[in-house]
């Protein structure tokens, strides 16, 4: 019987540019598909680094060029880049699915998810985003527009953004719907297009990232997802990564992950919200797996045959 299945796309599998990214849902979409013809239901989410990068310092040239215009708040360069890299990966996986005689629609849906604007993340913002500034730009924005705005190891001036958790994902009864009836859902795009719920039902778009992987285990958990399946660089996690001792994981339970994170076995920005996401999914209820893999692996992760699967 058919897992459903919620798959975390990392930047690899979209590339980081647009001709990049035309080539790279190509390859994406004949794995995804893989496992569709299995008989899995799959959502998909991914991130979208590069993507809203280019978004912003195309609209910060286009300021310099136009200085009456506006800055492009975060949150709808972050629904620009659902919008443009759903599109790319929806056309190629119908393309892919339909060449195998499968019939499943494909939607991309642009998702909000909510954040606390009393997230500790706020007071203390991380994330660099955007093009580099001039020091007294910088100084200018931060006054005018309320930035947090750092120098970026002597490369320039960047505003840097909050990474709050999400809360609440806005379009889920939508993606449910979708799935329920049978088609491939593609949500939470670059991990959600970041919002506060304010009186009256009103959603303020927020200056902050959220990570794409605990965006997907939130989704997953609410979808009542068999299965969370994040996909990275590497067919396995790994401790003492690149040293002389390096050891392969094919199992970790919840306690034996918190104990490796504890021994700082994870780099943070890279495996260590992989594993993160994975630990809170594997245990949100008895039975739901967690798998870290390549996604080219991700048919044989699902059989037990290769990954890293994290499971009470």
């Amino acid at each position: 019987m058919g897992k459903r299945i919620v798959i975390a796309l990392g930047g690899n599998a979209l590339g980081k540019n647009l001709p990049e990214q035309m080539q790279a849902v190509k390859e994406t979409s004949k794995a995804i598909a893989d496992l569709i013809e299995a008989g899995h239901q799959v959502v998909i989410a991914h991130g979208n680094g590069p993507q809203v990068g280019m978004i912003q310092n195309a609209f910060a040239a286009y300021r310099k060029q136009e200085p009456s215009a506006d800055v492009m708040p975060l949150s709808m360069c972050v629904a620009m880049s659902q919008g443009y890299i759903g599109y790319d990966l929806q056309n190629a996986l119908k393309e892919e699915l339909l060449n195998r005689g499968l019939q499943q629609g494909v939607a991309t849906v642009l998702t909000q998810v909510v954040v606390d604007e009393n997230d500790p993340a706020f007071r203390h913002p991380t994330k660099p985003i955007g093009a580099f500034m001039a020091k007294e730009e910088a100084e200018k924005m931060a006054r005018e527009k309320g930035w947090s705005v750092v120098e970026d190891a002597g490369r320039g001036w960047r505003q840097v953004v909050a990474s709050p958790q999400p809360m609440a994902v806005v379009e889920l009864t939508t993606i449910k719907t979708l799935a329920e009836a049978g088609s491939v859902v593609i949500a939470c795009g670059g991990g959600g297009i970041p919002v506060i719920a304010t009186n009256r039902h009103h959603l303020k778009g927020a200056a902050a990232v959220i990570d794409k992987d605990f965006a997907s285990e939130l989704l997953a958990e609410h979808l009542n997802a068999d299965m969370l399946i994040i996909l990275t660089a590497v067919e396995k996690v790994a401790v003492n990564f690149n040293k002389p001792d390096q050891k392969w994981l094919d199992t970790m339970t919840p306690d034996e992950a918190r104990a490796y994170m504890a021994e700082g076995q994870f780099a943070p920005g890279s495996m260590l919200p992989k594993v993160e996401a994975a630990v809170k999914f594997a245990e949100s209820k008895p039975g739901r797996t967690a798998l870290i893999t390549l996604l080219e692996k991700a048919r044989d992760g699902i059989d037990g045959k290769t990954g890293t699967r994290i499971s009470l």
